[in-house]
């Protein structure tokens, strides 16, 4: 039997437009989904169970997702299960829903737990790229951000510069809190790219207008996390949110909770993943904070999670160039 596991993600700037060549910071979160991998001695194909913790309805609306998801990395991989079947088992601390990670660390796991039952000699950049290849039964044509910081840890800034995936990592001195709160809205997060590229169609200077302020307030937030100045980080969130309302990529939901997270002292929030439903990030450094700003969501049947941002990465590497 094979184990694998994959990180949670936020993202804290820029997802919704890295195929567009701006760049993001996202963090991996001390919250995994696991998966183990059994060959069976009769049958053929594959058989899933899928033991994770839900938002209510995400498992049933991404059913189809998920199978063409495990199909596209089980061919990939040449493990031939017409022959040789197996069964996969995901469960783990992660809760399941739009915004968090959920399907590139379904992927991860499942090809780290492919790679130690079948013993294929995977290194960590072949891990990633096949969760990548994963991500696109979920997502359309995947941008990578998420299985990377999935796959690596801790924080990174990813960009894909003249067709080329890369990331560096952003370092801070301590992990530092933050609140997670979840609309209870599942985002098709596959119909993301042409939601943006009709607006680029519509009015292309208007578009590429908010690109330039995006990239610039990406840059602004690297420096002011890896200086330590949280307060910057918070206020440029915050100021990234207000763009990603502009082009409709929030949700009246997610402004609420941002905005009560804000008026609890928050030093800034906003959607996070691609938006349009799912999480949305409060940053909130201090556990006396994080727990005040939670328990006011929690007050309200909000689905919230305490956690941190800038944990451990799983190797040392500063940079990295990803198939």
């Amino acid at each position: 039997m094979g184990f694998g596991k994959g990180f949670g993600k936020t993202i804290l700037i820029g997802d919704q437009f890295v195929l567009w060549g701006i760049p993001a910071i996202l963090s991996a979160i001390p919250f995994e989904t696991t998966c183990t991998v059994e060959k069976l001695s009769t049958g053929s194909g594959w058989i899933l169970e899928d033991n994770r913790i839900e938002v209510p309805g995400y498992k049933k609306a991404k059913a189809e997702d998920s199978t063409a998801s495990f199909s596209r990395m089980i061919e990939v991989l040449g493990l031939g299960t017409e022959k040789n079947p197996i069964k996969i088992t995901v469960a783990g601390d992660l809760l399941a829903g739009s915004g968090v990670g959920a399907s590139a660390a379904i992927c991860v796991s499942f090809a780290r737990a492919c790679n130690e039952e079948f013993r294929l000699g995977l290194d960590i950049l072949d891990i990633n790229h096949v969760a990548w290849e994963g991500e696109f039964g979920y997502h359309g044509l995947p941008s990578g951000v998420d299985n990377t910081v999935s796959t690596y840890g801790g924080i990174i800034r990813y960009q894909i510069k003249d067709g080329i995936k890369q990331f560096d990592r952003i370092s801070i001195d301590k992990p530092v809190e933050v609140v997670l709160g979840n609309s209870g809205v599942t985002a098709n997060t596959a119909a993301l790219k042409g939601f943006l590229e009709e607006q680029e169609r519509t009015d292309g200077v208007l578009f590429n207008n908010r690109l330039d302020n995006i990239r610039n307030q990406v840059q602004s937030l690297g420096d002011s996390l890896s200086e330590g100045n949280f307060r910057e980080t918070g206020r440029m969130m915050s100021e990234n949110h207000k763009i990603l309302i502009e082009m409709g990529l929030s949700h009246e939901r997610l402004v609420y909770l941002c905005d009560l997270a804000n008026s609890l002292g928050a030093y800034g929030s906003k959607v996070t993943g691609g938006g349009r439903g799912g999480y949305m990030l409060a940053l909130t450094p201090g556990k006396e904070l994080q727990d005040k700003v939670a328990s006011a969501f929690e007050a309200e049947g909000v689905p919230t999670i305490r956690t941190t941002i800038g944990g451990s990465p799983t190797d040392n590497r500063e940079s990295q160039i990803l198939k």
